[in-house]
């Protein structure tokens, strides 16, 4: 277990990393602005001409976005530390139950017909609760609600969502084409108002964080999570609702991005431990901070052209977790 002053200082670094990455996403772009400039249109001390354009740059466009990143980056961390103590699997991630593909069905259906953008949202959130409720209960079946089963049950439908992804992409005209593989791949270019994911991101650390002395004794197994009076059985419904829904915002918000969800919770849980009392709140801090760098990234690296803002954190994601992979000891205990 981490210190108590280890862990305040790693929450320390962790929040300061999270203003300068939010700050470069305001101060970085085609538009050059002077931090000067930024604290300004924040503060509201705006002027006419080139200085309301800043303005508009810098509070309609470059803010929403940057908070929009940092809500879905910590939603699909604190979403993946959850699945990982749910399965007691470090490969588990927010995908690996299906929530995502059942999203992408719905959103691309509703793209497919041509519908509004809030109808897209909608379809998203509307096909990842579907896919939920749908593995929930035919995992749980007679009550013998185990993680295998979960698992196996999520990777079925999973599938079942991905021949539903390539029939749709099949029959799409191609002009439709390029906007449903930037969704697939994420893309924040759309994201839209940024608070709700913000509310739901406060409120599932507020959930979490009170069960993080039973997620502890549940990440070290039924039997002594049992003995130790922790009600297993509700507790697994409460993380397995908990962690799809978080996915479920994240994903109608900026798509499919993948690896936050992975790699995060390793890197946190190499730092500080497997306290989830302050492993959940850091892993919601860290993967919002780094999908706020990876999003600033993917729309400036080949401006005014943009990146999937998924291409960057797979970039990122996969050398970092072959290194981890490479520092398991062989033959030992996981």
């Amino acid at each position: 277990m981490p210190t108590r002053r280890r862990a305040l200082l790693v929450i320390a670094v962790l929040l300061v990393a999270v203003v300068l990455s939010l700050a470069g996403a305001l101060l970085v772009g085609s538009y050059s602005i002077s931090p000067g400039e930024v604290w300004a249109r924040i503060l509201g001390n705006s002027t006419g001409g080139e200085g309301s354009a800043g303005s508009d740059i810098v509070l309609g466009l470059r803010l929403p976005r940057a908070l929009a990143a940092f809500a879905c980056g910590g939603l699909l961390a604190l979403a993946g530390a959850l699945m990982q103590v749910l399965l007691r699997n470090p490969l588990a991630d927010p995908y690996v139950l299906g929530v995502s593909g059942g999203a992408a069905v719905g959103a691309l259906s509703a793209m497919l017909f041509g519908l509004p953008l809030i109808v897209i949202h909608g379809g998203s959130f509307v096909g990842a609760l579907a896919a939920m409720l749908t593995v929930f209960g035919l995992a749980r079946g007679d009550g013998s609600w185990t993680q295998s089963r979960l698992l196996l049950t999520g990777v079925i439908v999973a599938a079942g969502c991905g021949a539903g992804v390539a029939l749709i992409l099949s029959v799409a005209p191609e002009q439709k084409l390029h906007s449903m593989l930037f969704w697939l791949m994420g893309d924040l270019s759309h994201a839209g108002s940024p608070w709700p994911a913000l509310a739901v991101l406060a409120i599932g650390l507020a959930l979490v964080v009170p069960l993080a002395r039973d997620l502890n004794l549940l990440s070290r197994g039924d039997l002594v999570a049992h003995t130790l009076g922790v009600k297993v059985r509700s507790l697994r419904a409460a993380v397995y609702a908990l962690g799809s829904l978080l996915t479920a915002v994240a994903v109608t918000t900026t798509g499919s991005v993948g690896f936050i969800g992975l790699v995060v919770p390793h890197l946190v849980r190499l730092t500080i431990g497997n306290d989830q009392r302050v492993l959940l709140p850091a892993t919601a801090l860290a993967g919002g901070a780094l999908l706020v760098v990876a999003d600033t990234l993917a729309r400036t690296v080949i401006a005014p052209q943009q990146l999937p803002v998924g291409v960057l954190t797979a970039l990122l994601g996969v050398p970092v977790f072959l290194y981890l992979l490479s520092r398991q000891p062989k033959g030992g205990r996981e």
